[in-house]
């Protein structure tokens, strides 16, 4: 037996996941135990939902795997640091970093005072490792691999070709050059200055024209190797001292661009955070798109003309960016893909398990990861006694309690309350793994009604108005719905919704005719699907609104934080596994 430990550390998005003879068995992102978005550090108590998961102790581990490898890119980070000079705080920071990273056995030692770990440790270098997390869980068995990031091992992108669970790296592009930085300097620009606020930037860009795009081009230059440039006048992040935050908290990255030198080329300033937006700033994250959009399919076709293989697996924090993604079937002579639920650096800790794995293993027999319900679960027996601890909270005389053991009815009861306009709080199962709700810790409402993305937006998830809703739909109505008929169990992928169905949808139609969908099929998870099928006998419609089970913090967790979101907002019903709590 070979059990393997997988982490992703002292970065955002930190997570675990644990790997027993080339199976995933169980995988969390610490932010959902600290309650804290994109925790970067170390995910000890991810570590301990893994090993509690499987019954396992530290001492049953025979290898613990990590996506970074401070001794990558060695003769390159040198040559660099030779020729450009930078600042030393600059040098003296990435130092510190490194230091910290190689200080695992100190940090398992302290989570787990009374056991030890004998077996070996391996660092994997990142990219390898975003490779690795696409390709050896995919159902391919030959394809090209793509990681585009910000930034791992001094690398921000990687592909090669890959066959017989072999990855073989062919291409790299190197520090300072980065669509991952392009985009998240964009996103500052814009007025959000979070890590992970890129997608308000995706959510925008139906709202907007290219009329930026001729200044976006000056910013990157493509290549014809797939390569690509930034033009460094406009950014900083390669001779100052940015502020990064990676250890024990919500991550921060410092401004990434020149201030002055970019609001010259636009020809208007920096977005203030709580500052009114404008049409020029839907302009401009339409723009932003187009112009990762130009340089990623370029990258697309130089590999395809490289290797001639159809068959994608991708990768990377730029692998969530779900617009482009929706067009790779369109505009690129890929015919297949396949991008896993935790794309970016989550994901990064099943990269580095799968490929300790497929060094280690003498089984030929491959691992598809088809569901991303690898979290923690909770029985009923769980749910009734936290109800009945809460029972002062939940008055007679506001809530109404029952238990619908039925599951058909426990579907009926629900799918009616998403046809009459209700707001649902669902929560089932194993949590999912990556950031996307994808039927256990999801919210739900009618697709049908328009004014359930203001109600949504502004009454519970409280964010902004332009902020898209995806649909789940039964996989055997997409082509029926869609303008292309592909499976995304993942919701990583926009397609056009035909035209004529759009009316019928608007909650879930984003402004320029797309939609995000999400794929659901009866075998990985047979109640959701269950409940959708119900929704579709009620109202014709084979899709329900989905969107996560949060409020401006992770996704929830535990029943504990799904009832308290419930009492909070104005969600109507929740739904914890049989039981039902409908707000009177």
């Amino acid at each position: 037996m070979s059990i393997i430990l997988g982490i992703n550390a002292y970065h955002g998005d930190s997570s675990a996941c644990l790997v027993i003879d080339g199976k995933l068995i169980a995988a969390a992102e610490e932010e959902r135990f600290k309650r804290i978005k994109h925790w970067a550090g170390f995910p000890g108590d991810a570590i301990k939902f893994c090993l509690k998961e499987s019954k396992l102790t530290l001492e049953d581990l025979d290898h613990i795997a990590i996506n970074s490898d401070p001794k990558a890119q060695l003769f390159k980070k040198l040559k660099y640091t030779i020729r450009h000079r930078p600042d030393p705080k600059f040098l003296l920071e990435r130092l510190r970093n490194k230091k910290i990273r190689m200080s695992i056995e100190t940090e398992l030692q302290n989570i787990f005072p009374e056991n030890s770990f004998s077996g070996s440790i391996h660092k994997i270098e990142h990219h390898l490792c975003h490779l690795a997390s696409s390709y050896l869980v995919s159902p391919f068995n030959s394809s090209v691999a793509i990681s585009v990031d910000g930034f791992g091992d001094f690398s921000s992108a990687a592909w090669g070709i890959c066959d017989d669970d072999k990855i073989r790296i062919d291409q790299r592009v190197f520090f300072p050059h980065s669509l991952g930085v392009f985009y998240q300097a964009m996103t500052q620009f814009l007025g959000f200055p979070h890590y992970g606020d890129e997608y308000k930037v995706m959510g925008m860009a139906a709202y907007g024209e290219p009329r930026f795009l001729n200044k976006m081009q000056e910013l990157v230059l493509c290549k014809k190797d797939g390569t690509f440039l930034l033009n460094l006048e406009y950014f900083l992040h390669h001779n100052t001292n940015v502020d990064y935050q990676w250890d024990g908290g919500a991550p921060v990255v410092g401004n990434l661009f020149n201030v002055s030198k970019l609001e010259q080329l636009l020809g208007f300033g920096v977005r203030e955070k709580h500052e009114e937006l404008e049409q020029n700033h839907f302009n401009l994250a339409h723009s932003v798109q187009q112009m990762y959009e130009e340089a990623f399919f370029n990258l697309l076709e130089a590999s395809y003309t490289q290797y001639e293989n159809d068959q994608l697996s991708l990768a990377g924090g730029c692998a969530m960016n779900s617009l482009a993604n929706g067009k790779i079937f369109r505009d690129s002579s890929y015919k297949k893909v396949y991008i896993q639920s935790a794309a970016g650096d989550a994901g990064g800790a099943i990269g580095a398990a799968f490929y300790v794995a497929s060094q280690n293993s003498g089984t030929k027999e491959r691992f598809h990861m088809n569901h991303a319900y690898y979290g923690p679960s909770y029985d009923d027996d769980y749910h009734q006694k936290l109800l009945k601890a809460k029972a002062s909270e939940l008055d007679e005389k506001l809530f109404l309690i029952e238990k619908l053991e039925d599951e058909n009815k426990l579907c009926e009861k629900t799918a009616d309350a998403i046809s009459k306009g209700l707001v649902i709080g669902w929560f089932q199962g194993k949590m999912e793994w990556g950031p996307r709700a994808l039927g256990n810790r999801s919210i739900l409402c009618d697709p049908r009604r328009a004014n359930i993305r203001e109600i949504l937006n502004l009454k519970i998830k409280r964010r902004e108005s332009f902020r898209p809703f995806a649909p789940s739909i039964l996989f055997d109505d997409v082509v029926s719905w869609f303008e292309e008929n592909h499976e995304v169990p993942f919701m990583m992928q926009v397609f056009k919704i035909i035209e004529d169905k759009r009316k019928l949808i608007p909650a879930v139609t984003h402004a320029d005719g797309t939609g995000r969908l999400h794929t659901v099929d009866q075998e990985s998870n047979p109640l959701y699907y269950m409940l959708i099928n119900e929704f579709k006998r009620i109202t014709g419609v084979p899709m329900v609104l989905n969107t996560s089970f949060n409020e401006n913090e992770p996704v929830v967790c535990k029943p504990e934080e799904a009832l308290e979101t419930f009492l909070r907002t104005k969600i109507d019903l929740l739904i914890l596994g049989h039981w039902a709590i409908t707000r009177l």
